[in-house]
């Protein structure tokens, strides 16, 4: 067997594909990810990738899973560093909030909303379990910052939820580029509306 036919029917690792995947919709949009091109991009038949994902959705579903773990273990080290909750906070919400217009990982995560309307519970479930994992450290460091009495004395549970909901809106205008909500006057809102709401003066 030549080295190309042996590369084509090795399937690279589910890792490397999904990896693959994010890389294009980082360079030329999620317009363009195609079974067949991911396939020429890793060297396997876009009927290889369905054995592997059985449809797009999935396919996205798995990408923003994958992401989401990387952003997972970056969350993590951010907010177990030795800081004030204050300080962590920034870091969650810079963390949180888009690169800029076409951030892909913000790309992908509208699509897989937008998907989402007639997804099985399954697939609902697992998207769920992405959000939750955003809610709970964020409910961690806020009751951490009560407790430090760097924060004022707030329900860490109601706040992170009316939080996480504002720092939604602001991602998507800075993810869709719309007008006048850039992600620095964005992280300004932010800052103001968390010194205003959350801090002891």
């Amino acid at each position: 067997m030549t080295p190309a036919a042996r590369r084509r029917n090795a399937a690279p690792p589910r890792e490397d594909l999904l990896a693959a995947a994010m890389a294009t919709i980082a360079e030329h949009g999620l317009d363009n990810l195609t079974m067949a091109g991911l396939g020429r991009e890793v060297g396997m038949s876009s009927g290889h990738l369905l054995y592997y994902f059985r449809t797009k959705d999935e396919l996205l579903l798995q990408t923003l899973e994958w992401s989401e773990g990387r952003l997972g273990a970056e969350r993590g080290a951010l907010l177990s560093r030795p800081a004030t909750a204050r300080e962590r906070l920034a870091a969650y919400v810079d963390l949180y909030v888009p690169d800029g217009p076409r951030d892909p990982h913000w790309t992908l995560w509208l699509e897989v909303w937008n998907r989402s309307q007639n997804a099985e519970a399954d697939a609902r479930a697992r998207q769920a379990a992405i959000e939750g994992a955003w809610h709970r450290d964020l409910v961690a460091l806020l009751a951490e910052g009560v407790s430090r009495g760097e924060f004022r004395p707030v329900d860490p549970d109601r706040w992170a939820a009316r939080f996480r909901a504002l720092l939604d809106g602001f991602s998507v205008h800075v993810a869709v580029g719309i007008p006048g909500t850039g992600r620095e006057q964005v992280l300004a809102h932010v800052e103001e509306f968390v010194s205003e709401g959350l801090l002891r003066h």
